[in-house]
Parts: C-alpha cells; structure tokens; sequence
C-alpha cells in the first residue's frame, strides 16, 4: 500500500492479502483503532507457565505428545473453542486477551505467525522419541529453543508495550480484559 512503512505492514498484516488499515473492525477493548495498555507482566508468566505445565504433559505422551504439544502452542490463541474465547487456557485463567492490533478478530494464522517462536520446544519433546538422529537433533533444537526464550522474555520486560518478538511478527499484543 502507498503511504505505508514496511513497519505498518508488519503491525497491521497487510502482507499476504490480509485486511489493511482501512478495513478494520472495532477493538472491543478500546472501542476501535489499535488496543492500548500493557499487560500485567506477571499475569503474562503465569499464564505461560500454565500454558507450559499443559504442553509438557501433552508433550510427554510417546510420539504424539510432541506433535500435539507443538500444534497446541502454535494454534492456542486463535481456536474457535466457546470456554477458551480465542485464547489460550493460561491467559483465559489469567484474564489476559491476545488482540491484534489491526482490530480484526484472533484466527489460527494469526496465532500461528504470534506463536512459531515457541514451536521449538514441541519440536525438541518429539525428537526425545526418535533414536540415534533425534537424540543427536535435540542439543541444537534445545539451545534454539533456549536461545528464542531468551529473547522473548527480555522482549516481553524491556518492549514498552509489552510486546515480544512473536507479537511483531503476528501484529499483535496482549490485553487485560474483565473475564
């Protein structure tokens, strides 16, 4: 689009056909345009650790576990499930919404680009099931997955939005919301 950075692109998922600024729908919790507010950082661990405790157990079942887990942490903010409303379980319990920035409703995709940076560590819990090349594979997945983690917390702590590498690559935040 004229006009726009490559930075506007990016936050409001103007690439690949997606709605652009002008389409955008209402944000329920600003009441339109992006939402605002940073979320409380400790509400967001303790959402995420909730969200780990589930995909580590998923993870532990033999060999699907770490598909399942891997699936679960990619999709978790976008699944159409009534009790979940569109986000995880952890921030569902933790009062917490993943929004995007261009107004538009949470989907799978968005999820998927928001998440991807914690698909590592489902992808290191299937390789422990796989002799010889999987064991070999799992060091350098681990400290990728490591590495990522990294990265996103101090993401999460120093963006003044609150805002990790997977919420710029998905243009999204998180948000308190009343339930």
């Amino acid at each position: 689009m004229e006009g726009q950075t490559p930075q506007d692109e990016q936050d409001f998922g103007t690439q690949n056909g997606s709605p652009g600024p002008e389409s955008r729908s209402p944000d329920p919790t600003t009441g339109g345009g992006p939402p605002s507010g940073k979320a409380d950082i400790t509400k967001r661990i303790i959402a995420a650790v909730i969200d780990g405790v589930l995909g580590v157990v998923v993870g532990m079942i033999p060999i699907i576990g770490g598909i399942a887990s891997t699936a679960y942490w990619l999709v978790r903010d976008g699944l159409d499930v009534e009790f979940l409303d569109r986000r995880s379980l952890g921030k569902k319990v933790m009062k917490l919404r993943p929004v995007r920035l261009d107004g538009a409703e949470m989907d799978i995709s968005t999820s998927v680009r928001r998440n991807w940076p914690f698909a590592f560590g489902g992808i290191a819990l299937f390789l422990a099931y796989i002799p010889i090349i999987g064991w070999l594979l799992l060091v350098p997945v681990g400290l990728v997955a490591l590495i990522v983690g990294v990265i996103e917390a101090v993401l999460l702590f120093t963006d003044a939005e609150g805002r990790r590498m997977g919420d710029k690559f998905g243009g999204t935040k998180v948000v308190e919301v009343d339930s």
